[in-house]
């Protein structure tokens, strides 16, 4: 047997191989979803009342239209003992004057204001979040960013999650209901493509976490070094929840999704904010590289080539018919996700979904390309293993 006919046998045994783990993420996504999201539970694994306090920390920089509502979501909450701990970096920011406003309209609420960060590392929302952590007198912190919006029983939905074992709880990252195509692009993303390996990734024990809503046990950061260990990262969040693991801790997802509620967006954002991820994903987890093959048409070409080469099918009608099988199954686990219908048609669904996966390739070339950053206020360099260094504009 020649060299290059053990090569597409290894081929045509990889396609088989994709196909199995592929179809088993859509499975197991698929059934969790529908098990567990949205589901309110039988029973309350705490009296209200013996609710441990929690500390919320809230990174804030500018202001968008949604900001103040978002906001206004925290400040309303039905929880019995909590703080709001609200961080600005600059004096001039505008965001100051909505956490004023907000702090004269709920007076009763336990509240604070944390304005300039304090420099310890290159990550500026470690820095900006410093004062706020340094004063949080409650066990448990909840770190949530500034444009997640929430409903009055989500902290009581993660605390409920906080069991004895537990030292992380997280949301599944989402997105509100928002006009424009753009929301309907970003909605179908994290509907369908992010939530089938984020909850795979959960659901097999791998530790896969987003910090855009955690609750944590204050000690065991602490025991970690505390935020100002993760400020040498960019991607923080992943070496605290790796921290927390190390320790022995384990993770729970909470019921309610984490809701983005920006008011902000485009397609650029959207892109822009893809390729910034997948390059902090590279520089962690060198098998990142792989993340391609998972993306449909992708993943149809080689599958569909393994069946043909094996089975003697027609490459390009088994292709049609796996990327119209994905499809179906997208969009079922959507409307798992979002919980009810949809604020778009289905027409609006197969549009975005299309452009979605075509850009999936193009968004991994672009990071691949550029290894440098631009996020918040600041470029960065990422290095191996993830740290970064700040680049200074000379």
């Amino acid at each position: 047997m020649s060299v290059l006919e053990l090569a597409l046998q290894g081929l045509a045994v990889f396609g088989f191989l994709l196909f199995f783990v592929l179809w088993l993420m859509h499975f197991m996504s698929i059934i969790y979803v529908r098990l567990y999201l949205h589901k309110k539970r039988s029973e309350v694994k705490q009296p209200f009342g013996q609710l441990v306090g929690v500390s919320l920390l809230k990174p804030l920089k500018g202001v968008d239209p949604n900001l103040i509502s978002n906001l206004e979501t925290f400040f309303t909450l039905d929880y019995p003992q909590y703080e709001i701990l609200l961080c600005v970096q600059d004096q001039d920011d505008p965001a100051v004057d909505v956490c004023k406003k907000l702090l004269g309209k709920y007076p009763n609420v336990d509240a604070r204001l944390f304005i300039g960060g304090k420099k310890v590392g290159i990550n500026p929302k470690i820095n900006n979040l410093m004062p706020g952590y340094e004063g949080a007198k409650y066990g448990l912190v909840w770190i949530c960013d500034s444009g997640i919006r929430v409903k009055p029983d989500t902290l009581t939905d993660m605390t409920n999650q906080m069991t004895e074992k537990v030292g992380l709880v997280h949301g599944l990252p989402f997105v509100a209901d928002r006009q424009g195509f753009a929301a309907t692009l970003e909605q179908v993303y994290f509907g369908t493509s992010h939530p089938r390996s984020y909850i795979s990734a959960n659901v097999t024990g791998i530790k896969c976490v987003t910090g855009m809503s955690c609750l944590m046990r204050k000690d065991v950061l602490d025991q970690a070094g505390g935020l100002v260990a993760f400020a040498q990262y960019i991607a923080e969040d992943y070496f605290m929840a790796k921290a927390i693991a190390d320790r022995g801790w384990k993770f729970s997802m909470a019921t309610q999704v984490a809701l983005q509620n920006s008011g902000s967006y485009s397609i650029g954002q959207f892109q822009s904010r893809m390729i910034r991820w997948t390059k902090l994903r590279i520089n962690m987890l060198p098998g990142t590289v792989l993340e391609p093959v998972s993306e449909c048409f992708l993943a149809s070409l080689i599958i569909g080539w393994a069946a043909h080469y094996v089975f003697r099918w027609d490459m390009m009608v088994f292709f049609m018919c796996h990327c119209l099988a994905w499809f179906i199954f997208d969009y079922i686990q959507l409307t798992g996700v979002q919980g009810g219908p949809l604020c778009f048609s289905k027409l609006d669904f197969a549009v975005a979904w299309f452009i979605r996966e075509s850009m999936a390739v193009q968004i991994f070339l672009s990071a691949l390309w550029d290894p440098t950053i631009s996020w918040r206020t600041g470029r960065y360099r990422l290095r191996c293993g993830g740290t970064a260094e700040e680049i200074m504009d000379v």
